[in-house]
């Protein structure tokens, strides 16, 4: 009698398993180019986003675009995303490492190119020579801290 309990809560928990499996299948995010609404900032200009996948307000995997304005400079920052990867999709994304602005330390980032960064990370940006498009893909929550800058 035990053996026959054992074996319908080993299959129960193979079918609650396999039933997870399938919901998470069944939750298959697809975004055609003409689909992806960019959303503007509600607090003037700024980078527009569109979130692809996930909530970036919350824990969990997120994706989400980000359209910098030609001009637009990231102010020296971090974020506090256990990683963060990034792909730029358009434009050349400058991006330098550290607390304080320093356009020396700023990089070109051609289209193609993917980068990572761990929580914390001090970085800083600049869509110089026009608009740029950059994919993020972390787990979020997210949010940025800003570093005062000094005079």
């Amino acid at each position: 009698m035990q053996t026959a309990r054992l074996t319908l809560l080993i299959m129960l928990a193979m079918g609650a398993a396999a039933g997870a499996e399938a919901q998470v299948a069944a939750e298959s995010v697809v975004r055609l180019p003409g689909e992806i609404a960019f959303k503007a900032p509600p607090k003037g200009p700024g980078p527009a986003t569109a979130v692809l996948y996930g909530n970036p307000s919350k824990r969990g995997v997120f994706v989400m675009r980000v359209r910098f304005p030609q001009g637009w400079k990231v102010m020296p920052g971090w974020r506090p995303d256990e990683w963060r990867t990034a792909v730029v999709l358009s434009g050349t994304f400058y991006y330098g490492i550290g607390e304080r602005w320093d356009e020396t330390k700023l990089a070109a980032y051609p289209p193609g190119t993917f980068f990572a960064h761990p929580a914390k990370h001090p970085h800083f940006a600049w869509a110089k020579d026009g608009e740029v498009i950059v994919q993020f893909t972390a787990m979020g929550p997210t949010s940025i801290t800003r570093i005062p800058q000094k005079q």
